[in-house]
């Protein structure tokens, strides 16, 4: 969200800064108190996140006699969320008790010294023991230690409008086989139905690691046979630089704007088109096929602020292909979000005991279905009523056999603004692909003190 004042972004986090150190005087300030802080929604209907953790607030409270939860929302797209929650950290008067951590950037955050370990408290945790391995894992760092719990996953696919495939003359049941596939429908539809936005992937800066791991990473990482990461090189250490895989992967989003296949350069670049793709252009029947996430029926389950009862009969799910068709025929990412406690945490055993209770198998099943998450507990994941609780969950869980991980080590969010500086360029147009592939490996050298191989 850009700020209506003319404030730059350093100054505005000095101020906000400045401000929670006034009104809270930091995490420590009371020890009863437990300070939770959290990304809440741009989108003022949207409440998933707040009703949630206000029942669990109210468990903890009940269960701990004297015990408070304060309850710190920070409102702010994904970009905007890291940099002010980052600027948090940095002291014990602005640091919360626990804060809710992207995995991409736990790394990045253990080397900057924000959080702090929590394997003494997992030791004597036993539903620790609940948890799958590569949730596990998103959640360690380098060191080998573990510094977040983490509360679901993610996959990625296709969403489409069925009405909108109707008019185009398009298949009610899509599979696309290859990318031409995607971008054939795309064309399609701009042809046959005029008025709808034919695709949506997201792009640029503004929108942050949703463009890069929404569109590029589903993109890059389906240019190969899934055998070898085409990001990172886990024997040589290395970042690979932009080779033939990665202008492929900028000339199919140049294709998208260059065709304008999908929306306005002006609404794509806007740091809330998300909620506009969730909360208006797919309800409204105003966009025909939306790369996008696992969870964006938490947007239009009763009580969101955009209730869409008819959503799973208006939409259909397609597996993003491989570019072109190549094994394992279909791509996915996954990411997810961790609960950590910052290293300056006042109150980091009572931050714990917190998570703890979000925890529970019962907690960390409502917290899936409302969120339209993907199970890391397995005894919830081998719940029936999980698998039944909402339409698509299977679709995406199945999902999860062809997934990739970002390798989130402390260079990646650098890397992952360098992807998305290109991404722009050849959406806006103002260089080629080439050009944006050259930049890309130019910033990665700086980005990463030159640890880059040719692949």
């Amino acid at each position: 969200m850009r700020p209506t004042a003319a404030l730059t972004p350093f100054l505005a986090l000095v101020l906000a800064a400045t401000t929670l150190t006034a009104c809270g005087g930091g995490s420590g300030s009371d020890p009863d108190t437990v300070k939770v802080s959290f990304k809440q929604s741009t989108d003022n209907s949207v409440k998933v996140m707040d009703t949630y953790l206000a029942d669990i607030k109210k468990q903890f409270e009940k269960a701990n006699p004297g015990k408070k939860v304060e309850l710190v929302p920070i409102k702010a797209p994904d970009s905007e969320y890291y940099t002010k929650l980052q600027q948090m950290l940095r002291s014990p008067k602005t640091a919360p008790d626990l804060v809710y951590e992207d995995t991409f950037l736990i790394n990045s955050d253990i080397t900057s010294g924000y959080l702090k370990p929590l394997d003494a408290y997992l030791a004597k945790w036993p539903d620790w023991n609940r948890f799958i391995d590569t949730a596990k894992a998103a959640a360690k760092g380098e060191d080998g230690k573990t510094y977040g719990v983490p509360d679901g996953t993610d996959t990625r696919g296709l969403w489409f409008d069925k009405g909108v495939f109707a008019k185009a003359g398009l298949p009610a049941d899509w599979q696309p086989k290859t990318w031409n596939d995607v971008l054939s429908a795309a064309r399609a539809i701009k042809k046959k139905v005029p008025g709808v936005i034919p695709l949506n992937v997201y792009t640029g800066k503004p929108v942050g690691e949703a463009a890069t791991m929404q569109t590029f990473e589903m993109l890059l990482y389906g240019t190969n046979d899934g055998g070898t990461d085409p990001l990172y090189d886990k024997n040589t250490k290395k970042w690979i630089a932009g080779g033939q895989g990665f202008e492929d992967a900028l000339g199919f989003v140049e294709t998208v704007y260059k065709e304008k296949l999908g929306p306005d350069v002006s609404d794509a670049l806007d740091p809330n088109v998300m909620t506009r793709v969730r909360g208006e252009w797919l309800p409204k029947g105003e966009l025909g096929i939306a790369l996008d996430g696992s969870w964006l029926p938490q947007d239009w389950l009763p009580g969101s602020g955009h209730e869409w009862p008819e959503w799973s009969k208006k939409l259909g799910l397609a597996a993003m292909p491989t570019q072109h068709g190549q094994a394992p025929g279909k791509v996915s990412m996954s990411g997810g979000w961790t609960w950590a406690v910052p290293a300056k945490a006042g109150n980091p055993d009572l931050a714990f005991e917190f998570i703890k209770t979000m925890q529970t198998k019962a907690n960390a099943q409502k917290w899936y279905v409302a969120n339209s998450g993907i199970a890391v507990r397995e005894d919830v994941a081998k719940d029936p009523a999980y698998a039944t609780a909402q339409p698509g969950i299977k679709f995406f869980t199945d999902l999860v056999r062809s997934t990739h991980y970002r390798p989130a080590y402390p260079a990646y969010p650098k890397v992952s603004t360098a992807i998305q500086e290109a991404m722009e360029g050849v959406t806006t147009g103002d260089t080629t692909v080439g050009e944006a592939a050259r930049g890309y490996t130019d910033a990665l050298k700086d980005a990463t003190d030159n640890q880059v191989v040719e692949r």
